[in-house]
């Protein structure tokens, strides 16, 4: 059982930045592919991002050239840089990781959220 736990949310200005942070709670975040997901109220939730075992990367076309996941060996954390952010990326964003190598990541273990809000 792994335990996410998502951290860097906040409010900031449209056209402002963030960084959020995945870690695995009380242990090591497993080297499997790891996704960002958020939700919007009344919206689906959607994928956004995913960095695969081996380090490639895909991205939701909504924030391609915008956002960046990377992973952070030294921390064991997967990071997701989000830059000239926009309203529309106001949303409770989570990370989730199962047992698979390479992207789509697995959801099998989720976070709890962390709220992003994006407004002037």
């Amino acid at each position: 059982q792994v335990q996410l736990v998502e951290s860097g949310g906040g409010l900031v200005q449209p056209g402002g930045s963030l960084r959020l942070s995945c870690a695995a709670a009380g242990t090591t975040l497993p080297g499997y592919s790891v996704g960002w997901f958020r939700q919007s109220p009344g919206k689906e939730r959607e994928g956004i991002a995913c960095i695969s075992r081996g380090g490639i990367t895909w991205y939701a076309d909504s924030v391609k050239g915008r956002f960046t996941i990377s992973r952070d060996n030294a921390k064991k954390m997967v990071l997701l840089q989000m830059n000239s952010l926009k309203e529309e990326d106001t949303a409770v964003y989570y990370c989730a990781t199962g047992v698979r190598n390479v992207c789509p990541a697995r959801t099998d273990y989720w976070g709890q959220g962390t709220q992003v809000t994006v407004s002037s």
